[in-house]
């Protein structure tokens, strides 16, 4: 029978300026900003208005300081971490900072983010080298498990493995630690796609990056803050070798600032990050991690019982769940552009769907603003929305 789902927690509905008529299930993709920090980020702009040269010129300095205590929350060492957009740069900016050579290889997984697979690609073209790709089967039941289909695909010129800590479409861990020193020991470079830790799971980087030569996170989707912000972590031996996408004045002082500058751009989502952090904290982050936790289980296992969808295995300790669809259904981009537009027209509801040879795969988040009558009804509709 379906878990029992948990309380809702008091008056975290009316941090967010979310739709009510829309069940969003989706938070995983863009995360949602709470209203404080909304807030802290229109005070920036409106003190960047009232005086642009001054608002620029202090700005380096209080990149820093914010900078500073995202690296507190992260367990990191300030001047071993930048401040970016998000995970997609980031990984653009260590693809461009490791040298390849003709023959070499870059390893993916069949799991991973299709812009992170697709920079790789570019980065591959440029250097001579090639793509290979882990195949790990939807049902793979444990690290394990996929450890053992990541290490079957490497190769005498594999020389960077890009592996996510919580791969997208799937919700399931990829890069666990025993798999990153395995790969270590084979002196292959270690790039972890985290773009899903920050805020869902514990996160403490320590002196180096996660147990990974780099570690990009996303602070937006799970750690309340603005977009577009993300975090880069390197391990010191790269530092002196990051290379920023864009020349800026801040290039001769090296990283991190190198790679934070970049001119006339909006910086005010780095500096109300903290902000983000800060309500996190207040509400018990390890509190919100357990509600949420426990409401995707549950909205899971009423996919399962309502609707006939299978579970996918799950990373412990995740606010996000991947049933398989039926087959036939969004194995296709253009698929999974309809069934999502379907979802929301019909059951007013938003979910994340990613196409998959055999049935595509539909994952549903839960964040502090979700109730459990939200999955009962996508779990009672969408059987018959994918029966026409």
């Amino acid at each position: 029978m379906t878990e029992v789902p948990p309380v809702p927690m008091p008056g975290v509905k009316d941090l967010f300026s979310l739709d009510p008529a829309v069940a969003h299930l989706n938070h995983g993709s863009y995360g949602a900003v709470p209203l404080p920090v909304q807030r802290a980020q229109a005070r920036l702009r409106v003190e960047q208005e009232q005086d642009p040269d001054g608002f620029f010129g202090g700005l380096p300095d209080r990149i820093g300081g914010a900078r500073a205590r995202i690296a507190t929350a992260l367990g990191a060492h300030p001047d071993r971490l930048a401040l970016l957009t998000n995970v997609t740069e980031g990984i653009a900016v260590v693809l461009d900072s490791v040298p390849l050579a003709e023959g070499d290889e870059i390893l993916v997984t069949d799991h991973g983010y299709g812009a992170v697979v697709r920079a790789a690609e570019r980065r591959a073209a440029e250097t001579g080298a090639k793509v290979c790709t882990a195949r790990i089967p939807l049902g793979t039941p444990d690290a394990d498990g996929v450890a053992e289909h990541v290490l079957a695909a490497v190769g005498d010129r594999t020389r960077i493995a890009v592996l996510d800590l919580v791969t997208s479409p799937t919700a399931r861990e990829i890069a666990g630690p025993r798999l990153l020193a395995a790969l270590a020991e084979r002196g292959i470079v270690t790039v972890v796609d985290a773009a899903h830790a920050p805020g869902q799971l514990p996160v403490d980087l320590g002196g180096a990056a996660g147990g990974a030569d780099f570690w990009v996170g996303n602070l937006h989707k799970w750690a309340f803050t603005p977009r577009a912000t993300a975090v880069l972590a390197a391990r010191p031996p790269w530092l002196e070798r990051i290379r920023p996408l864009v020349l800026s004045w801040e290039h001769d002082r090296g990283f991190p600032g190198h790679v934070e500058w970049r001119g006339t751009c909006d910086y005010t989502p780095w500096l109300a990050a903290p902000a983000g952090f800060a309500l996190l904290q207040r509400l018990g982050a390890e509190r919100v991690r357990a509600h949420n936790e426990v409401l995707a289980a549950y909205g899971s296992r009423l996919l399962a019982e309502r609707a006939g969808l299978r579970e996918l295995p799950v990373m412990p300790g995740l606010a996000m769940r991947a049933v398989r669809l039926p087959p036939g259904c969004a194995e296709t981009e253009q698929g999974v552009r309809e069934l999502m537009a379907s979802v929301r027209e019909h059951l007013d509801a938003r979910v994340a769907v990613r196409p998959w040879p055999g049935g595509g795969v539909l994952r549903i988040s839960a964040q502090v603003y979700n109730c459990a009558g939200e999955y009962r009804r996508l779990a009672d509709g969408i059987g018959a929305l994918l029966r026409t």
